[in-house]
This record gives C-alpha cells, sequence and structure tokens, in this order.
C-alpha cells in the first residue's frame, strides 16, 4: 500500500464521517484513526503516525426526519431496535429506483431484510433478526451510519 492509497482512504474517511478504519491484507496492517490532533496511524511495520495537520471540527449534521407514514404503527416502550452491526452507508432499497425494503406499518420476521449497509463497495443486507412490525426508521436515507446506531424500531408481536 502506498502513500496515495492511503490519502484516498483518509478523503473517504472524512466525506463519510468515519472516525476509524482498519485493513488487514496478507502481511500487512494497517489502522487510521481520526481524532482532535488529526489522523494517527499504526502499520504491521510500527507507528503511530501523525498522517495530516489537526482537522477542524466538523459541522454538527441534523438528520431530516423519515416522512410520516399514512397510518403509522403506534410506538411503544417494549420497541426492539435494529441497530446497524457495522461502519457504512445505509440504504432503504436495493436500487434508488426501486421500493424500498420496509416502511412503517411492515410486518418483519428474523430473516426479512430490512435494508442495505454498503461498506468498502460491499453491499451487506441487514435482516431484521426480531418478529415484529416497523414502528419507525431512524436512519436517513444514503446516509452514514456508525456501528451500532438505530436504524429501526419495531414492536415485538
Amino acid at each position: 500500500m502506498d502513500f496515495e492509497d492511503i490519502k484516498s482512504i483518509v478523503e473517504l474517511m472524512n466525506k463519510n464521517s468515519i472516525s476509524e478504519f482498519e485493513m488487514e491484507k496478507e502481511d500487512f496492517k494497517i489502522k487510521l484513526r481520526r481524532g482532535a490532533e488529526g489522523y494517527t496511524a499504526t502499520t504491521s511495520e510500527g507507528g503511530p503516525y501523525l498522517l495530516t495537520p489537526p482537522l477542524q471540527p466538523l459541522p454538527q449534521q441534523v438528520a431530516a426526519a423519515p416522512p410520516a407514514a399514512e397510518n403509522p404503527a403506534p410506538q411503544t416502550a417494549n420497541d426492539n431496535v435494529i441497530s446497524s452491526p457495522m461502519i457504512g452507508t445505509f440504504y432503504s432499497a436495493p436500487s434508488p429506483d426501486a421500493a424500498t425494503y420496509v416502511e412503517v406499518g411492515t410486518e418483519v420476521d428474523p430473516e426479512t431484510v430490512v435494508c442495505i449497509i454498503e461498506a468498502m463497495k460491499v453491499m451487506n443486507e441487514i435482516k431484521a433478526e426480531t418478529k415484529g412490525v416497523i414502528t419507525e426508521i431512524v436512519a436517513p436515507n444514503a446516509k452514514p451510519v456508525e456501528f451500532g446506531q438505530p436504524l429501526f424500531k419495531v414492536r415485538p408481536l
């Protein structure tokens, strides 16, 4: 891996508000972490190394609430949360012109695909892993999500 590859990864991290990146390939390993001091990298050759000057704080991003459904399912305090199992970009449909996987009021079972998370150019189907009815779509479409971030709320059946 050369400097240009690392620079490209740093640019992707900036663009998608990702704070940590780790990759292992054959006998090479790199871990990038963004903090107040800038980026630090730990590689299989040693480290850490300071890669860039300190970053300016990112502006606060306010996620737009998803549009309200015509007949929203009532929310309860017992709702389960479907959380993101990885860092990536959340997509509610398999393609821009396709229908969404689920909407508020959709009944799901553990094998129902509820969304896709794109991570490193790989589209990962995310399953509900619970039985219930979708009461809220928390994550905005085509926006970055973090590991553990709530994506959906589900009322158990």
